[in-house]
Formats: structure tokens, sequence, C-alpha cells
């Protein structure tokens, strides 16, 4: 049966305002992404110079404690940091990382637990049946350097107490506008094979007081700096990512409109029709 008149109004009447929804929600992420954008681009490149060198000393290092190094011990039990945000209307974002996670989680043959670092992931895991032993319900774009100190603590203290033998990152790496990408970053244990673009020390580098003790002040530097990088760029990736969602929508509603207005008036157009043959059928009548 078709639709009436007054029916194809209201369904446009709908459309229209959830158009005007989605269209401020896009410039709304808009406005977010570059600012987060902006803040990316700063801690990119302090992250990156921090990383690199403390890769650097581990590469060129003669003893790195065992506990610290691929190999040294057996993985029954692993942590999964993973960045999601605590917001919806962002399209498969929290999805892709979802399932990366998913299926990390399936080919270790140890066990399992979650560090949850957004409330999409936290949700997910827990109806499931996942450990997730830590949450941050703070959207990561609120999350400070400080408070990723307070995130990246437990973990180590976990595995400096062999409470879990390796930490996962998983989080989603802004590549550009258009494109992101889900990451899996092992950032404990630490493998040192001599790769080529970091650099190479000629002579033997003395560590003092110890080179134990500076490598149990540089490790937890390295995970927190990796946290709060990844939790910088996830924030970027979710804006990014809803700014084109509620584009989508925007394009598709305005779309629907055009389609639902064609329908609109070929409908009005028949009605009109069908009033003047009952007019003409009349007056032949008449006759």
């Amino acid at each position: 049966m078709p639709e009436s008149m007054q029916d194809i109004k209201r369904r446009m009447k709908s459309v229209d305002s959830i158009e005007h929804v989605t269209n401020a929600m896009k410039l709304v992420s808009a406005a977010k992404l570059r600012r987060a954008k902006a803040t990316f681009e700063k801690t990119n490149e302090f992250s990156h110079y921090i990383i690199n060198s403390i890769a650097e000393v581990f590469n060129n290092a003669s003893e790195v404690p065992e506990k610290y190094l691929e190999g040294a011990r057996e993985i029954n039990r692993t942590c999964y940091i993973i960045v999601s945000s605590s917001r919806g209307f962002c399209g498969s974002f929290n999805m892709n990382i979802i399932r990366e996670a998913e299926s990390a989680m399936t080919m270790d043959e140890g066990t399992s637990t979650i560090l949850a670092i957004g409330t999409k992931a936290r949700d997910h895991f827990q109806k499931r049946g996942y450990e997730v032993f830590r949450e941050y319900s703070d959207p990561p774009e609120d999350i400070s350097f400080l408070e990723s100190r307070e995130i990246s603590r437990p973990v180590i203290e976990m595995y400096d107490r062999g409470e879990i033998d390796k930490v996962v990152l998983i989080y989603t790496a802004f590549i550009s506008t258009l494109e992101q990408q889900v990451r899996n970053v092992t950032l404990l244990p630490f493998s040192i094979e001599k790769d080529p673009d970091v650099m190479q020390y000629d002579k033997p580098v003395e560590y003092e007081p110890s080179e134990e003790e500076v490598f149990n002040y540089l490790v937890p530097k390295y995970v927190e700096t990796s946290i709060y990088a990844a939790v910088v760029e996830s924030a970027t990736c979710e804006h990014a990512a809803r700014r084109m969602a509620m584009e989508n929508a925007t394009d598709n509603a305005r779309e629907m409109l055009g389609d639902l207005s064609l329908t609109y008036n070929r409908a009005r157009q028949a009605a009109i029709t069908n009033e003047i043959l009952e007019v003409v059928t009349g007056a032949e009548a008449q006759k």
C-alpha cells in the first residue's frame, strides 16, 4: 500500500531534523579535530624523541636486566592496554579496536587481563566475561600526562612482581584525516635486536649508579610515554572518525530527503490528476 502524502511529509520532517543534528555534530567534530591534531603534532614530536632515545640506550647497552628482555621468561599472562572512546557516533572506530584486541587474545596461548581506557572497550569485554583489572572512563582527550603515569604505574608494578609477563598496547594510529589504522605494539618485554635505524655508539657506554638502576628508571618512562602518546593519537583518530561518520550521515540524510521529496511530488501530482479526472468525469456525466 503506497504511503499517503501526510506520511511522506512526516518522514521528510523527521529526516530533516536528523540532518540538522548530524551536520551540527560534524561541525563540532571538525573543530575538536583541529585542536586534537595540533596537540597530537606537538606531542608526537616529543614522544618520538623520548622513545627513540630509550631505544638507543637499549640497543647499545651491554647488560640489560633480563626481566625486560624478550625470551627471558615464559609468557603465561599478558596485559592488554586497550584505548577506545567513551562516546559513540564514530563509525567503526571502536569496533576495529575491539576486533584487533579479540584477535590478539584469541591467538594468545596464556591468560589475558585488560586495562581499558575508554568505556566502549570496557563495556564490551566486561559483558563477555573478560578480566578487566583496571579501567579509565574519562575520554582519552581529557587524560593528561600525569594521569598516564598513574595508568602505567600498576602495569609496571605487576610486571616487576611477575604477575604479568607481557604488556601489549592496542590503539588507533593517525595516518590522515581520512585514514586511521589500529596498531598492536608490545611494550614489554623489550626486543633489542640490532635495528639499523637505531644509532649505534662507537664506544661502550658507562651507566651510573649502575646499568640496572638506569633501566629501572627508563622502562617506566618508556611505558608511560608510549601510553600517553597512544592516548593523544587515539583521541585525534576518534574525532576524525566521528567527523567522517557525521558527514556521511548528513549526506545520506540529504539524499533521503531528495528521494522523499521526489516521492511526495509524484504523489501530489497523482492526487491532482485524480481530482482533475473526477471533475472531468462529473462534467461529462451531466451532459
